[in-house]
């Protein structure tokens, strides 16, 4: 991810403690004068959320203001807000409500990914990189005293990180690992096509692998398992990731494959009122079949 530009910070700016902390209250600001932080991870969809954001915004207004950072070559850098600004700006809007803090770049990153952190719904994708930037903005600050050896270290840069979102480093750390993922393959992770821990895996395989381990992936027309992909990164580590035997890999039947069979949702649909719920739609496959076999018996019985 590219790293911010430099702030204008509070050290370079005279005034008193009252003009710093009038900086920061709420104003309107044009949208014009807004710009994304840049690189940062959090992917700003057009998607049925956006659409409620924007009618709200139509009927209320931006409620909770934007924060941002002056940038020394022109307007303001949004930390939060992102999706706001994209929603005041399909609403019609012309200004939004903003409030300016003064940080340098280490700080606003850590700033920024703590904020749009607290969303519910966050994609791996954008965990993986927001941990890896806050990750690399903690280091520049010297919070981790060793930069060599993680187990000398007093409190882990990972486990601060893990202890603002409720989970172990170690998760802080696989989630990093996603960003050695190809787009391709990290996009697959998001729409849940590949489940979080094969993804991991497959992190550990070159750009190249990973490339035709797409080409292996649509041969099989399967998804990876757990097992499928750790066999793929021995592969890789012995250097006999070829495409052949990633197909071979891909192309076996999975065990729960061999006990389950999956209908999806959208297959179904087609032969359902809207109104059933998943269970009416269970029940009423099951009298069918079970007619079915009737009617099967008979057959053999004449």
């Amino acid at each position: 991810m590219a790293k911010a530009k430099t702030s204008i910070t509070t050290e370079n700016r005279s005034g008193s403690a009252a003009d710093a902390a009038a900086k920061e209250k709420r104003t309107e600001m044009p949208l014009s004068d807004l710009h994304p932080f840049e690189g940062h991870p959090f992917k700003v969809l057009d998607d049925e959320l956006m659409e409620q954001t924007v009618e709200s915004i139509k009927q209320i207004g931006v409620v909770s203001p934007l924060i941002v950072r002056p940038d020394p070559e022109g307007g303001f850098e949004i930390l939060s807000g992102h999706r706001r600004l994209h929603a005041a700006q399909l609403a019609g809007l012309e200004t939004v409500p903003v409030i300016v803090k003064e940080m340098d770049d280490d700080a606003a990153i850590i700033f920024m990914v703590d904020s749009n952190l607290q969303r519910e719904n966050i994609l791996p994708s954008e965990r993986a990189f927001s941990y890896k930037m806050k990750l690399e903005a903690m280091k520049h600050q010297g919070q981790r005293k060793d930069l060599t050896s993680e187990q000398f270290a007093p409190k882990l840069s990972t486990e601060i990180i893990g202890e603002a979102v409720g989970m172990s480093k170690d998760t802080v750390k696989r989630y990093i690992r996603l960003t050695n993922l190809i787009p391709e393959i990290l996009d697959m992770v998001d729409e849940k096509k590949i489940a979080f821990n094969p993804a991991v895996e497959l992190s550990y395989l070159k750009p190249s692998e990973q490339k035709e381990f797409l080409e292996a992936m649509d041969y099989a027309q399967a998804s990876p398992s757990l097992s499928q992909a750790q066999r793929l990164k021995k592969l890789s580590q012995e250097g006999g990731c070829t495409l052949d035997a990633m197909c071979e890999v891909m192309n076996e039947i999975k065990k729960d494959e061999l006990d389950h069979v999956t209908i999806k949702n959208e297959v179904l649909r087609k032969y359902f009122p809207k109104s059933y719920t998943p269970k009416q739609m269970q029940d009423t496959i099951i009298r069918l079949l079970e007619k079915w076999q009737r009617s099967k018996q008979r057959d053999m019985e004449r």
